[in-house]
């Protein structure tokens, strides 16, 4: 006779509700960030800019938007290494482009302002791998990613429950 152990289940903490639906308590304002959004990521490589989105929202610790764009970077075929390693960028540069690097560190000189402006380098650095058209466009994208993770940070947006459009 054979004895069944029972299967222990884990158990996830309460998964928490959030504060404020905005876009619907200001759709209008919802509508400028889509707006917002649809023009920050007019004419930016795709790749670059989930690169960004997901960066900024790690720093800004957006679990939302984390969940969101690292689900968008899997459905577009991102690979796992360069996702996971994206918190660890500067250990990890080999997984990167010279070019993707240089708007990593913008990106982060931008979000964390702690300094209270962006150091020369790290812009001149950005300035030397994009034309300043290319350059205004991510810093565009890294404006617009940090509002959303503010809006998703204040509000409590939940993570976990974002599905891609192309998946």
């Amino acid at each position: 006779m054979t004895t069944t152990e029972p299967i222990e289940q884990t158990v996830y903490a309460h998964e928490h509700a959030p504060r404020l639906p905005l876009a619907e308590r200001v759709p209008e304002f919802h509508r400028a960030m889509i707006r917002l959004e649809t023009a920050a990521a007019k004419d930016i490589d795709p790749t670059l800019y989930h690169l960004i989105k997901l960066r900024a929202s790690q720093i800004n610790r957006c679990a939302f938007c984390v969940d969101m764009h690292s689900k968008d970077m899997l459905a577009e075929g991102e690979s796992i290494e360069r996702i996971v390693q994206l918190a660890a960028w500067e250990e990890s540069r080999h997984f990167y482009t010279e070019r993707e690097l240089a708007a990593l560190a913008l990106t982060e000189a931008v979000t964390v302002l702690t300094d209270g402006f962006v150091p020369d380098e790290v812009y001149e650095r950005a300035a030397a791998h994009f034309d300043e058209t290319e350059l205004a466009r991510v810093i565009a994208a890294i404006v617009t990613i940090n509002a959303w993770n503010r809006i998703g940070v204040t509000t409590r947006m939940t993570p976990g429950h974002y599905t891609p459009r192309s998946a």
